[in-house]
């Protein structure tokens, strides 16, 4: 027996029932032989890690468009609090951690540059319209290369999760429904920290009743909601919160947008503005002089179409990239 298969016998033995097993995993689009040292949801793990898709969300802003600071969070940050916050819950509700952290590292592997502002900007401009969970998916189906291929080839499950994490259909494993709720936790929390760090919000401008339910610091909220999750989902077939942990998390969520996301402190007209002119102004360069795309989306121009390889550049570009790219084109913008 090669360590693989013994990896996968041990999950029958110490996973809980409902968790996804590697060995009954349904498949990657086109067949692989099987590696004799990893699971295929480790593998998936780490050609996510590898990939360069991953790499550039360093770069990528989360909220805040140009903080003042080393300590606010990136999209990558936010990724890799995601993944820690995942693996907690699906340890102590003994399902499978390999998959759960595959899919929290991929599934926001195609957000634009400048947070959610760039989304709502190139879903304005791209005919198509834009979604990062949908371009998360693409990334890993279709863009990412992979020596003389492009995609990674991950499994279904990785896949299903990482397209699923948000928007109204819910991933058919457990693992993937942790990393959807994850997601929300690891955001809502980590964009207060930031908030209060830039001194947008006060301590004492949080809903009283809130900090009542969930804890009056970082540390405590988090506690508080993967207890209250692991406790109201051991044993079932999907992954719950009560009610009331539920009710707290969404109206603190609700305050955010309120107070934080759409803040002009944190927003202010003109960064908006110029975030909408690097976007647009891009796009629209790329459909007059399509031969200036990079070549690797040049040679995927015949099967996708411009404006989709326009979208997917545009997407795949990191804050910095974006803003010297523009400054270089439009040298008086």
């Amino acid at each position: 027996m090669n360590l693989r298969e013994d990896t996968e016998k041990r999950e029958y033995e110490f996973l809980a029932p409902q968790a996804a097993k590697s060995a009954e995993s349904r498949g990657r689009r086109v067949p692989e032989e099987k590696c004799r040292i990893r699971t295929d949801y480790q593998r998936d793990r780490d050609r996510i890690v590898h990939s360069k898709a991953f790499r550039r969300l360093m770069h990528k802003t989360q909220v805040f468009l140009a903080p003042e600071g080393d300590h606010y969070r990136t999209r990558l940050t936010h990724t890799l609090e995601v993944a820690q916050i995942a693996r907690t819950i699906a340890r102590t509700l003994a399902l499978n951690e390999d998959l759960t952290e595959a899919i929290a590292l991929g599934h926001d592997l195609g957000h634009t540059p400048f947070g959610h502002n760039g989304e709502e900007y190139l879903d304005q401009r791209h005919p198509g319209g834009f979604c990062h969970n949908v371009q998360s998916l693409r990334v890993v189906e279709h863009l990412e290369p992979r020596g003389q291929l492009r995609g990674m080839n991950l499994t279904e499950e990785v896949r299903d999760g990482i397209l699923n994490h948000t928007g109204p259909d819910v991933p058919f494993t457990l693992e993937g429904q942790i990393v959807r709720i994850s997601d929300r936790i690891a955001y809502i929390n980590h964009d207060i920290d930031d908030a209060l760090r830039g001194r947008i919000i006060g301590p004492q401008d949080l809903p009283e009743d809130c900090v009542k339910a969930l804890g009056s610091t970082h540390r405590e909220r988090i506690d508080t909601l993967v207890r209250d999750l692991t406790e109201n989902s051991d044993g079932k077939d999907e992954i719950v919160m009560s009610p009331e942990a539920l009710f707290y998390m969404n109206k603190l969520r609700s305050y955010m947008f309120e107070n934080v996301y759409h803040s002009r402190a944190v927003k202010k007209e003109e960064d908006l503005a110029r975030v909408k002119t690097i976007i647009v102004s891009l796009y629209d360069y790329y459909e007059g002089a399509p031969e200036k795309l990079p070549e690797e989306y040049r040679e995927m121009e015949e099967t996708w179409g411009l404006q989709e390889c326009i979208k997917d550049h545009v997407a795949g570009m990191t804050d910095r990239y974006a803003v010297n790219l523009y400054s270089s084109l439009f040298p008086q913008g």
